[in-house]
């Protein structure tokens, strides 16, 4: 019955037709949901773009920046990512610092597709790119000058919802260290000839404000300013000059507030060649990782401070984890903008759990002004009026540290110490 066997074989050509457009349509469907699955994956890329000085005389500075971001990275992608995200870093080189530079790399961050913020120790000193952030809608932490970024954000603070500084105000570095100097006196730990002051600063506004308001604070206390040096913001390869009008009338205490290692260090060196009786104090440039490198021990007896900082003491946990985290991970010590930066970028990551959407500039931003968190430099909140973080006992402390033998031992607040003060091996009393 030749007909039956046709109608079978037409009835399974049929069939394998039927099954094999389901396969086709199968297959098709798998592609467009392997293509889209593959599509999300792609967009679930967040960029955190890092604004930094990596070449250029602040470059162990923005390598530190980096490594800080790194470290932040690393660990999220590894536990997952956040609400789906995982992140990679585009980072722009600033360079020296200048308008020019500075506005080409964060230019370069906010045209960068997919970079959803950007964190920065610092980028220009004046910090007008806070203006290139808010008006890109751009998310934006820094730990740079806060009085510069104050001067900005509170004359609007609404229209900088994007913008936010993980330092606080620098006030107490011009006037915390009198206290600091007549605390020591007062406890017989150091004798001063006559209250003078030698002050040395670099033309640039950190280095500027710092130094005025340092002058006016001894000044009002009854110190004499005997020197008042400003040297050209940059490299600076004598300071004899300087030192030797120093050298004429021996003050008690030096202060040197250019914050760049290589000029800290070599100032150092040269007044070591023939020291005054006086407490040595410089800005900044002690707690970078270079300072040490460059002057070994003669670094010892150096004083300095820190607002925002990671407090290295068994006082504040949370600072100890995360520099130990940050020398586990690179074999080198943090500087200060390490652990800022990791901290920068755990605060976008919080900010984003709540939020969920990175493309969500407006509600990322309020997220972040929202932060209350124990951070490496302490305990952060925000001032809404200027976007600093609090500065007080009960927040970012003002820290204090003394150099020997290369390790940095934290002499104030009390409730941080981790040693006390010493007199510097010049001075002899």
């Amino acid at each position: 019955m030749p007909w039956r066997l046709n109608i079978a074989k037409m009835g399974n050509d049929l069939m394998q037709r039927g099954l094999l457009r389901q396969l086709l349509l199968v297959g098709a469907l798998s592609a467009s949901a392997l293509g889209t699955a593959m599509g999300v994956a792609a967009a679930d890329v967040v960029k955190i773009g890092v604004l930094a000085p990596l070449s250029g005389p602040s470059a162990s500075d923005g390598a530190d920046f980096i490594k800080g971001v790194e470290l932040a990275v690393d660990e999220k992608n590894a536990s997952g990512g956040v609400a789906g995200h995982t992140f990679e870093i585009v980072s722009a080189d600033v360079k020296d610092g200048s308008p020019d530079n500075v506005s080409s790399a964060a230019q370069r961050l906010i045209n960068t597709e997919g970079v959803q913020v950007v964190l920065t120790g610092y980028a220009s000193l004046s910090l007008f790119e806070v203006d290139l952030f808010a008006d890109a809608n751009m998310p934006y932490i820094s730990s740079g000058p806060s009085g510069s970024f104050a001067g900005i954000v509170s004359k609007d603070p609404g229209n900088y919802n994007c913008c936010w500084s993980l330092s606080p105000s620098y006030k107490g570095y011009e006037t915390d260290v009198l206290p600091l100097v007549e605390g020591l006196i007062a406890d017989g730990k150091f004798k001063p000839a006559a209250k003078k002051l030698a002050m040395i600063s670099s033309d640039n506004p950190y280095s500027k404000v710092i130094s005025e308001g340092m002058k006016k604070s001894f000044s009002a206390a009854g110190w004499t300013v005997t020197v008042d040096e400003m040297v050209p913001f940059g490299p600076v390869n004598d300071w004899r000059a300087i030192l030797a009008k120093v050298r004429q009338d021996p003050p008690d205490l030096v202060v040197n507030t250019d914050y760049q290692p290589s000029n800290s260090a070599l100032f150092l060196k040269q007044f070591l060649e023939q020291p005054t009786q006086s407490l040595v104090f410089l800005q900044y440039a002690p707690s970078v990782p270079e300072f040490v490198d460059l002057t070994n021990e003669q670094s010892n007896g150096v004083l300095y401070n820190l607002i925002g900082g990671a407090i290295d003491s068994p006082g504040w946990p949370r600072g100890q984890e995360v520099l130990k985290k940050y020398q586990d991970k690179f074999k080198v010590a943090s500087g200060v903008y390490g652990s800022a930066l990791y901290e920068e970028a755990q605060m976008y990551f919080a900010a984003l759990e709540k939020v969920g959407d990175p493309k969500d500039h407006d509600a990322i931003g309020k997220a972040l002004g929202e932060t209350k968190v124990d951070a490496a430099p302490g305990p952060v909140e925000f001032d809404q009026a200027t976007h600093l973080a609090v500065q007080d006992e009960n927040h970012i402390p003002v820290t204090f540290y003394q150099i020997w033998d290369g390790k940095r031992f934290l002499i104030g607040p009390k409730k941080y110490a981790t040693g006390d003060f010493k007199l510097p091996p010049w001075i002899k009393q």
